[in-house]
């Protein structure tokens, strides 16, 4: 930028592929200078070949070594979360930046685990003399803008047997269950304006359409099915003078539902809802629509291999000064016990006595430092992650990593307290080498992907094709002239 012109800039940020287009980069620890070198040089310094700027979102990369089959794929995230910047290890609400992002989901681990990962996996392929390929990806937006959506609809996964990913949580366990899949969209109304005490009737209210559409929403909430969330957020209200009828007011919607179908059933009928408010009011209604993910397709097959690896790699103990800070957090938290009756919903009748003799050590500990026994009933979370349209690409599997003290809420500023501690960093490793191992057991013996491919198959009904929610929506007519309908288009650099 002209701002920036003829002048040195320092920039501090969390990883180095938050940084786009600098000259040169700085690795600095403790004020000691660990690298230097351009963004490219430090990224591809393990070998690794590195592809920027795709699926033509400037911030999504990939890492590639190797070559031939198997194609692994590590999954890494990196994105923040608004307003939760917070000095680390204290245990009170303090800001680092006022107002800034913070990492309160882990997000700077979970990247930083899954380059680990993929590095081991390299180490492997290159003193064996393995043929594979293991490819990491850089995926932006995990928060609100569901940035493996885009890749996936542009086939950047297309290429891989599995993937493997993980999260970071308050205990270690393989993940398994789905999360919902969703549907965000704007919602703009275009009203006239006018003197609202002197000629309301020549004024066509813009927010009208926004209220009349919300309470069409409120009461389609109870003839749609219980798992279903749809979530909304006045963004745009037309000014601040009441005197003025309001011209243009806008809302954004987020729509969840456990299978994609559903939300799209719920997002068609919030769809003429929305034209409905246009049509009582005398407004122009316009949408655009933002992103979607889809839901998770689990693969027992390749939890089950995970879980072989969660239990068979070595954890590192926790030192008396850090289980001091453990104790500490988790007396600032309420000292929130481990819900086991809560856990136990997720194993079958004649399981949940061998899982409860697991827990129950832990049941008052602020670290649930043990392996979770790995579930056998398939849940749905309430919330959404962009690995499920990876999931209907390849078989894929996460783990939970070990990063905070029991109950620790997830986008909290308890969280991104707990974010760079000792405690924190050891289960990232610690995930690493799951991820590492699992991926490694599947090289040794390639006839295990085929297994699998089929489940993953099945789970489909027998449909193993990826058809992307984005494709599908942008290519579809919802509206006509009579109605103030548009054709919806998805600009996959507007994300």
């Amino acid at each position: 930028t002209k701002l920036m012109a003829d002048r040195t800039s320092i920039i501090i940020a969390h990883r180095l592929s938050t940084i786009q287009d600098a000259d040169k980069i700085v690795v600095i620890d403790h004020g000691e200078i660990l690298e230097i070198g351009n963004h490219n040089e430090l990224l591809e310094k393990e070998g690794f070949a590195v592809e920027k700027n795709v699926a033509n979102i400037a911030t999504a990369f990939t890492g590639r070594f190797g070559s031939g089959k198997p194609v692994i794929g590590f999954l890494g995230e990196y994105d923040a979360l608004s307003g939760l910047s917070q000095i680390e290890g204290i245990f009170e609400k303090k800001p680092l930046v006022d107002g800034a992002p913070g990492h309160g989901c882990g997000h700077n681990l979970l990247g930083v685990g899954s380059v680990a990962a993929a590095l081991a996996v390299k180490e492997y392929l290159q003193e064996n003399g393995k043929e594979g390929t293991v490819i990491f990806y850089g995926c932006p937006g995990e928060e609100g803008g569901s940035g493996k959506g885009f890749m996936a609809r542009d086939g950047v996964f297309d290429e891989l047997d599995f993937a493997v990913s993980w999260h970071p949580a308050d205990q270690n366990a393989v993940s398994v269950g789905s999360s919902t899949a969703n549907y965000q969209i704007y919602y703009r109304f275009y009203g006239i304006s006018s003197h609202a005490a002197g000629s309301p009737e020549k004024g066509r209210s813009a927010l009208d359409a926004v209220e009349l559409m919300n309470t069409g929403v409120q009461y389609l909430r109870e003839h749609i099915i219980q798992e279903a969330r749809v979530h909304y957020a006045i963004t745009n209200t037309g000014g601040f003078s009441p005197n003025v009828v309001q011209p243009y007011a806008e809302v954004l919607y987020l729509i969840r539902a456990p299978k994609n179908d559903q939300v799209k059933e719920i997002f068609e009928r919030i769809n003429d809802i929305a034209k409905g408010a246009a049509l009582m009011t005398g407004t122009k209604m316009e949408m655009e629509f933002i992103k979607a993910c889809s839901n998770l397709v689990d693969n027992t097959t390749m939890q089950e291999v995970m879980y072989k690896n969660a239990l068979e790699v070595e954890r590192e103990g926790y030192t008396e000064e850090e289980m001091k800070l453990a104790s500490e957090f988790y007396a600032s938290l309420g000292s929130k016990k481990l819900d086991i009756q809560a856990e136990l919903k997720n194993y079958e009748k004649s399981h949940k006595a061998a899982a409860e003799a697991v827990m129950a050590p832990y049941a008052d500990a602020p670290i649930n430092d043990f392996i979770m026994p790995l579930a056998d009933v398939e849940g749905c979370l309430a919330g959404s992650t962009d690995v499920g349209d990876v999931s209907y690409v390849c078989p894929t599997v996460q783990f939970k990593g070990l990063t905070e003290v029991a109950g620790t809420p997830a986008h909290t500023w308890q969280w991104t307290a707990q974010g760079k501690s000792s405690i924190a960093h050891k289960g990232m490793i610690f995930s690493a080498k799951v991820m590492a191992a699992t991926a490694i057991d599947m090289y040794e013996d390639p006839a295990k992907i085929e297994p699998a491919k089929k489940e993953l198959n099945n789970r489909l009904g027998g449909y193993l094709s990826y058809i992307s929610r984005l494709r599908t929506i942008s290519e579809s007519k919802v509206s006509d002239d009579d109605t103030n309908e548009r054709h919806l288009t998805v600009d996959k650099d507007s994300m």
